[in-house]
């Protein structure tokens, strides 16, 4: 058994003109979610073995709001290939990881995450919190998956059970849909 936890970098400011994508910054919503986020890892024990995440600005920053909530550092791989990535790219990124860690972060972009649980994780009916993304996957929003297999190389569809969805509007409400960006 593997786990997996999906985190969709936090959200990110679309006011600067003038800029690539890939060099976005968050917004103040974004910096009080990763933050929130980061203390929600932290008082719930969680350890990574491995972190692996899009180097584009808007993760780097979730990344590093997480680690300074976290009060330690992450030791995140950087790889390009999470930036805007298929969920089947994903899955080769999983799949090609050294040293098989029981449990892996990835820390990436949508539509690419969204697609990689749908993939995962049965449309059986089974999973109500797989009903929950199906509506909406926001931003900064984490995922625990639990993988029936015994090493990241046979990661294959339909192989994980979804058992934990954290939004940022579950640890703060004003942090919610109807909340206009700061």
């Amino acid at each position: 058994m593997k786990k997996l936890t999906i985190l969709r970098h936090a959200k990110s400011d679309w006011t600067s003109t003038g800029i690539r994508d890939f060099d976005r910054p968050l917004n103040g919503r974004g910096e009080k979610g990763a933050g929130l986020m980061g203390g929600y890892l932290r008082d719930k024990g969680y350890r990574f073995d491995h972190v692996v995440a899009s180097p584009a600005l808007r993760c780097a920053e979730t990344v590093e709001l997480m680690e300074k909530a976290l009060g330690r550092p992450l030791h995140v791989a950087w790889d390009r290939r999470i930036y805007l990535a298929s969920s089947v790219t994903l899955i080769d990124v999983l799949r090609e990881m050294k040293d098989d860690p029981a449990h892996v972060l990835m820390c990436g972009h949508n539509p690419g995450l969204e697609d990689l649980i749908f993939d995962l994780v049965p449309d059986d009916g089974s999973s109500p919190l797989r009903r929950e993304i199906e509506i909406k996957y926001p931003t900064c929003a984490l995922v625990d998956l639990e993988c029936d297999i015994d090493d990241w190389d046979s990661l294959d569809n339909r192989c994980a059970k979804l058992v934990n969805l954290v939004r940022p509007r579950d640890l703060d409400p004003e942090l919610g849909p109807e909340m206009d960006s700061f």
